[in-house]
């Protein structure tokens, strides 16, 4: 079941109508079921593992908070790490690494005899993993007392809304947040409807639609130019955002539907004047995650140089490794560390350049010079992250510079490799769905509130658009959200 669905939105009023209607001891129970019931959607033989590793992660909870001498209560913060991440290597990254030390054998002409783990990545691990852990990091620092309430805790870690693909809620946020007794608020229901809406706009009228595009070029990249491919790849740029945000979007408002606040998780990401300020406004629950349970407990900018270097580089190389357990995710990673590092280094330089050369002069333009610097650098990173595989990406990368001359080809009922699989009219429809999603976060950029503006009939004229748009311009295949792979 995933939201861009008839069969979520039966489920979702379903679940939300009975929420309201029962009363407020047996919510949590409902909700705890209805969750369990849209995860075994996909594959009902994964809620073992995460009834599992809600139980581990419960125990733990328990156990550190009852004992005092902090060396016995590492051991069952180490329990919990140890199973967590056990898990999510088993499934997700133990065939990358043994794909790798066969390959490194192979090299040196040494037997190596042991087998993939045949089995399917379970949807979510990677989130939820990180939700549980958090948990218990932060019991085990003293942020938060132990969760006593085994289905409220459990409730935590599969609420439906954000289970699959975020936000990665904190438990100092989201678990107290249960035990509020929330009543039928016009206003909150509709303000979560329409951020609903919006999320559904982005994912299957612009995402979807981009799809179309982006698939057919990076499956056979030997076949386009460099204008192509530059196309494809700022399209990507746009998809995986209104792919992803219109996910959180949907995720935040379904569960403000419900009475529950959960986490923002981007900002308008495109707008950032430099990659330190993107990864502030680029899944933020991820980042700040990364931030506050690795890099300053590796000691953050508080050690010496080389150090904070290190911290920088392994923080993104894991960050672009907890996406997929491939090389094309560990340089995407590594790109966006030296990209860090680099404007950090430069700050000052880029500041002289700019006042030798007269540009802070004119503040619009210094800023939006710096905009499309950071655009850019992060669009070439998306090859990496985008590409199948290493070898295409070198490709991609090798053919950027060729072809700028040549014309657009449109084939869309053919489709041949060296063709573009959409016609001129979904190509031009697709840079205007694009634009639209810019003016509209440049309106919220510049706090700007549009549909705040004019009369009722105006506002709710909008969001009836944006419903006809998603009925009639909406891809009419249910294709799942990019980061359910993750």
């Amino acid at each position: 079941m995933i939201f861009n669905s008839y069969t979520f939105l039966i489920f979702f009023v379903s679940v939300a109508t009975s929420y309201f209607i029962i009363p407020h001891r047996f919510r949590w129970l409902l909700l705890l079921l209805a969750s369990y019931y849209f995860y075994m959607c996909w594959r009902p033989e994964y809620i073992i593992l995460i009834i599992f590793s809600t139980l581990i992660d419960y125990f733990a909870g328990i156990k550190i908070g009852q004992i005092s001498e902090k060396h016995r209560r590492r051991k069952y913060l180490i329990l919990s790490l140890a199973t967590n991440l056990g898990l999510l290597f088993s499934f997700k990254y133990f065939n990358f690494f043994n794909d790798s030390l066969r390959m490194a054998f192979q090299k040196f002409n040494l037997f190596y005899g042991v087998p993939d783990f045949d089995v399917l990545l379970p949807v979510g691990i990677s989130f939820y993993t990180f939700q549980t852990l958090s948990y218990t990091i932060d019991v085990y620092r003293g942020e938060r007392a132990p969760e006593k309430h085994l289905g409220i805790f459990a409730l935590y870690v599969a609420f439906f809304p954000q289970l699959v693909a975020g936000p990665i809620e904190r438990s100092t946020r989201l678990l107290t947040q249960f035990y509020n007794r929330n009543y039928f608020d016009c206003r909150r229901v509709t303000d979560g409807l329409k951020l609903m809406v919006w999320g559904m706009f982005k994912k299957v009228v612009v995402a979807d639609r981009l799809s179309l595009f982006v698939d057919h070029i990076y499956s056979y990249p030997n076949a386009f130019s460099g204008k192509i491919l530059t196309v494809a790849t700022i399209f990507f740029a746009f998809q995986i955002y209104c792919d992803f945000s219109g996910y959180s979007d949907i995720a935040i408002g379904s569960a403000k539907v419900l009475g529950y606040d959960l986490m923002k998780n981007f900002r308008r990401p495109y707008f950032a004047r430099s990659i330190p300020e993107f990864w502030k406004r680029w899944h933020i629950s991820l980042s700040t995650w990364f931030r506050d349970y690795l890099y300053i407990p590796l000691g953050g900018n508080r050690v010496s140089p080389i150090m904070w270097h290190f911290n920088i580089v392994i923080v993104f190389v894991l960050s672009g490794l907890w996406h997929g357990a491939n090389w094309t995710f560990i340089i995407w990673g590594l790109l966006h560390g030296i990209y860090y590092l680099f404007s950090v280094h430069t700050t000052n330089i880029r500041t002289r350049m700019a006042q030798s050369f007269g540009i802070v002069r004119y503040p619009n333009i210094h800023l939006w010079l710096n905009r499309f610097v950071t655009f850019t650098l992060v669009c070439f990173a998306w090859i990496f992250f985008r590409s199948n595989s290493f070898s295409d990406a070198k490709v991609i990368v090798a053919r950027l510079l060729t072809g700028w001359n040549q014309p657009f080809i449109f084939s869309p009922e053919v489709r041949l490799t060296n063709t573009l699989p959409i016609s001129a009219t979904e190509f031009y429809v697709s840079i205007i769905l694009i634009m639209v999603v810019v003016v509209f976060h440049y309106l919220q950029e510049h706090q700007r509130k549009l549909l705040s503006l004019g009369a009722w009939w105006f506002r709710w004229g909008i969001y009836l658009a944006l419903c006809l748009l998603i009925m009639n311009m909406g891809v009419a295949e249910e294709i799942p959200f990019i980061y359910f792979q993750f």
